[in-house]
């Protein structure tokens, strides 16, 4: 059955049938908790949809937990588990229905972080259903939780296989020590700002499907057109941080605390306080960081050679901005993602240079509509590949698959180029996932065996 057309003009967006969690950012402070569940008996898998469209509604509105939002999403094998129609099944992104274990040489997840080294069951066929709940704090969490918990603890067929919580770090920081979460796109007809004010809102179909684009187009919908329109995909990845190792490299290549200090915001591409190189270049401005309204209102057009910021630096990779608009060579906005980075485990103390053995980083989300134009090409392009920095050999010092990589600091009168660069994130698991719009959790809910 074909997709219903939709009129490429400009379309109001069905907020009342998006899964909030898929475009409100998260509170902050939070905590939050994601949960990965299997379908053992595919009654009872419906019957767990029929509960949780309950819980994701009531996230919605104005009740004690309205802060908390619940999102509940399911991988191929998952839709497959609860009886949708092979036709529909295939009517899905490619790379969701192959999976991401499948895809990792693909996407740069080798070594360390191939799926052979995987936490169980993460990339494997018993992963069915992913539930997410991010609060402002531990008791409307735990209120949420419950309702969720409800849904599933009786079902017999049903069974959590995996389990992480989350929280914001007491700095408000991430595991390697810098501000977290600044930049968000605004999404056209959400009335969610985003952070950047030079930058026009993203056309909504980058994220939620049933809607035009960035190229004027609607993006390949699954279908029915019930369970397609207002959902997204979701991108699930743990990320194991090893902030001893990043510590001891920067400490072995600096030249005392304040370049070492230098030297991990060329990396990043902000100070440790959020305060941006493209707005400080040469210190940090903790005022600057703080501000909401300015710490994320910046371009790099004025910054060609990366003098300020280095054009390898973590933050410029992941998002260039208006860095490709001379030449016009790359369109900047058809890569933008919504990005949900949420911590776990302890901060590993100030100064300790050893790995402690806890294990601590970052639950990366990501939601939009193509999984390959969007999360795929930024790892593999921009994160794991410098060709179009003009440093082929070159991958993002922070987060890129390195193993003896390097990075270049472009000064003058001369660069400074670090060699050795180790892997200092190692993925743990992932999975790509789809979010349904409520209609469509109806929908699932109601299949017959």
């Amino acid at each position: 059955m074909a997709a219903a057309p939709v009129s490429t003009s400009e379309a109001a967006l069905e907020l009342d049938d998006i899964q909030s969690g898929a475009l409100q950012e998260r509170p902050t402070p939070y905590v939050g908790r994601y949960l990965l569940l299997r379908i053992d008996d595919p009654a009872a898998g419906r019957e767990l949809v029929r509960r949780l469209h309950a819980v994701v509604d009531a996230s919605r509105s104005a009740d004690p937990v309205r802060d908390a939002r619940a999102t509940v999403a399911f991988t191929y094998q998952g839709l497959k588990q609860l009886g949708v129609p092979q036709e529909s099944l295939d009517s899905f992104a490619p790379e969701f229905q192959q999976g991401m274990a499948a895809r990792a040489a693909d996407i740069g997840d080798l070594g360390m972080s191939g799926p052979e080294n995987w936490e169980r069951p993460l990339g494997t066929k018993d992963v069915h259903v992913a539930i997410g709940v991010l609060a402002p704090d531990g008791q409307r969490l735990e209120e949420v939780a419950a309702h969720a918990r409800r849904a599933h603890e009786d079902l017999s067929g049903v069974e959590v296989v995996w389990r992480q919580d989350c929280y914001q770090l007491a700095t408000g920081r991430t595991s390697f020590g810098f501000k977290d979460g600044i930049g968000q796109p605004a999404v056209d007809g959400s009335g969610i700002d985003g952070t950047n004010p030079d930058q026009a809102p993203i056309k909504a179909g980058e994220f939620v499907l049933g809607y035009p684009d960035e190229t004027g187009e609607l993006p390949p919908m699954p279908t029915p057109d019930v369970l397609g329109r207002n959902g997204t995909y979701i991108v699930f990845r743990k990320l194991h941080t090893r902030v001893a190792a990043y510590r001891r490299y920067l400490r072995e290549k600096a030249a005392g605390r304040e370049d070492e200090l230098l030297l991990g915001a060329k990396m990043v591409g902000r100070w440790q306080s959020g305060a941006p190189l493209s707005l400080s270049p040469d210190e940090d401005d903790p005022e600057l960081g703080a501000d909401p309204h300015r710490n994320n209102a910046f371009t790099y057009g004025d910054d060609p050679k990366g003098l300020k910021c280095p054009v390898g630096a973590h933050a410029r990779r992941a998002n260039p901005r208006d860095a490709f608009d001379d030449d016009g060579s790359v369109n900047v906005r058809l890569h933008q993602m919504i990005r949900r980075g949420t911590s776990y485990g302890p901060m590993l103390p100030e100064g300790v240079l050893e790995d402690d053995g806890v294990d601590r980083g970052i639950v990366f989300v990501f939601a939009g509509s193509h999984l390959k134009r969007q999360f795929e090409f930024v790892k593999t392009q921009w994160l794991n590949d410098g060709i179009f920095i003009g440093a082929p050999m070159e991958k993002d010092p922070l987060v890129g698959s390195n193993d003896d990589g390097t990075f270049t600091v472009p000064q003058r009168p001369i660069r400074r180029r670090l060699q050795d660069l180790p892997p200092f994130v190692v993925t743990r698991g992932g999975e790509y996932c789809f979010a349904p719009g409520l209609r469509a959790l109806r929908w699932l809910a109601e299949l017959e065996a």
